[in-house]
């Protein structure tokens, strides 16, 4: 069951909240979610890449299975195993942001209930579109990759499509242009 909502706020950007509930307990998810180093499909195909790990202050971003594409960059505000973990959020082809978002994971029965948050994007921009469109199948990827060992369908043909994800980054893009 994935529950969606936005609250609106006067004067401020909106927060997007979208809730997921994972049949897995939360040391599974959680580590699902952190890992660095290889390709996560809920976080199409990219990897983690920090270089001192994840804690606060650290800058992180996802990376390229290629190795030369940097997709998002940010710093790490909280980090804090295995319930949340948030930070800053700029995808490096748009040239909005950042904004902010959060990880909570919370035990619910014999499962989690995965909360994934999205404040401070610009309102109506495209950095806001793009992670709303996302928020779905992070969590529904995440769902499939903890209880089943395999992204859903969405996760798998991302996967796939990251050759031609490679030939269409802009040069901003470029793993350079985003050192940690």
């Amino acid at each position: 069951m994935t529950i969606s909502e936005t609250l609106p706020m006067t004067a401020l950007p909106a927060v997007h909240r979208n809730a997921t509930f994972i049949n897995a307990p939360v040391e599974t998810v959680w580590s699902i979610l952190v890992a660095t180093g290889k390709p996560l499909p809920f976080f199409f195909g990219a990897i983690c890449d920090t270089k001192d790990g994840l804690r606060p202050g650290a800058r992180m971003r996802m990376v390229h299975p290629n190795g030369k594409i940097a997709m998002v960059a940010g710093e790490v505000l909280s980090f804090d195993p295995p319930h949340l973990y948030s930070h800053t959020f700029t995808m490096t082809n748009i040239d909005e942001g950042p904004a902010t978002v959060t990880y909570r994971l919370t035990p619910e029965g014999n499962g989690t209930r995965f909360e994934l948050t999205i404040e401070n994007a610009p309102a109506g921009g495209k950095l806001e579109k793009q992670m709303l469109g996302a928020q779905t199948f992070i969590g529904s990827n995440l769902k499939a990759l903890a209880e089943t060992g395999r992204p859903a369908f969405s996760g798998r043909m991302v996967m796939q499509m990251a050759p031609i994800v490679a030939l269409m980054a802009k040069r901003s893009q470029r793993i350079e242009n985003w050192p940690l």
